[in-house]
Parts: structure tokens; C-alpha cells; sequence
């Protein structure tokens, strides 16, 4: 299994990874500049690193509110078609361009599957669905509390419930086994 560069504090599996060309926040004397990065999608966070090898991150954001979008404004080359950001209100945005179409396509489905998935994980924040989704939880778990107990019950009696046949099934398995100690 090939040693893959990540933080320890981030224990999320890595969804997609490869080089980008990330443009840098300061644009120089000589218009914005764009750097070859290696970057990590995990299933919160998106890193990049100087290259491949690199043990530490040159930079990290949370991905759960961005939005993705192909973005052919930001470069007036070739490569255009390849590039997408990453925008999130009140935050910096990130500018990249893929090696292919094909691969700045990817990059945006996969980022928009993960946000699916994320959003499908959050609560929704209008209050009055808040209090619904609360009364409902309450409910569930007053019923699985009941199941609970009741479930528990049966497991800390002492005599075998009439199911079992005697306690012949715990006869059988130690007589099977040899007894190496």
C-alpha cells in the first residue's frame, strides 16, 4: 500500500487527489501567477501541498461550504476550458486548472458529490423544521430506550429463556475444544 502525504489530525479517506496548477492570492509584476500544487480531497477538507512528497500541507480549508464551479474566465489560454473555483461567501476563493477537461470535470463532480453528501448529514437550520427534527428525535429515542430495556432485560436473566433447549449449548463448545492451558 502506497504511503499517501496527509496530516495526522485529519482522519478522513481521501477521495481524490492529483496535481492542479493553483493560482496564487498575490498577483505579481507580471499578472497572477500559477503554481503546480498537489491536492487532497478527504471527506472534509481539501489540502495542498509543493509536490507529492510533501509531508506538510502549504494550505487547508474545511470544504463543507464551498460550491465548485468551472470557471473558463480565468485564464485567456489554451487551458482555459480546464480551469474551476472554489467559492465560498465571506471566505477566499480558490482558483485552479486541472491537467485536462476531463480532469477539472471530475475535480467539480467530485467536490459536488461530497457536499451532497455532507448536506444530507446536516440538520436544516430554519427553526421551526429545527424543532420538528428535535420532537421527532426525542420520540425515537424514547421508543428505542424502551425497546432497549427490554431487550436488556432478557439478556441479564439468569435462567436460559425457553427458546434454548437446556443449556446444552453451552456444553458443546467447550467439550470441542482441546484444552491447551
Amino acid at each position: 500500500q502506497e504511503e499517501i502525504p496527509r496530516p495526522v489530525h485529519d482522519s478522513g479517506n481521501i477521495l481524490k487527489q492529483g496535481y492542479l496548477e493553483k493560482r496564487s492570492r498575490e498577483p505579481s509584476f507580471f499578472g497572477s501567477e500559477w503554481h503546480k500544487r498537489w491536492c487532497v480531497l478527504t471527506q472534509r477538507n481539501f489540502f495542498y501541498y509543493a509536490n507529492e512528497k510533501s509531508k506538510q500541507p502549504k494550505g487547508s480549508f474545511p470544504i463543507e461550504r464551498y460550491q465548485p464551479r468551472l470557471a473558463s474566465q480565468l485564464r485567456k489560454d489554451s487551458r482555459k476550458k480546464c480551469c474551476f473555483e472554489l467559492l465560498c461567501p465571506g471566505k477566499r476563493s480558490y482558483e485552479f486548472t486541472a491537467p485536462s477537461v476531463a480532469e477539472a470535470e471530475d475535480w467539480v463532480e467530485q467536490i459536488r458529490f461530497l457536499l451532497k453528501d455532507l448536506s444530507s448529514l446536516t440538520i436544516p437550520c430554519d427553526e421551526d423544521e429545527e424543532e420538528e427534527e428535535e420532537e421527532e428525535l426525542s420520540k425515537d429515542l424514547d421508543s428505542s430506550d424502551s425497546m432497549n430495556n427490554s431487550h436488556n432485560s432478557t439478556l441479564i436473566m439468569e435462567e436460559p429463556s425457553p427458546e434454548l433447549e437446556g443449556d446444552d449449548i453451552y456444553e458443546v463448545l467447550p467439550g470441542e475444544i482441546p484444552n491447551s492451558q
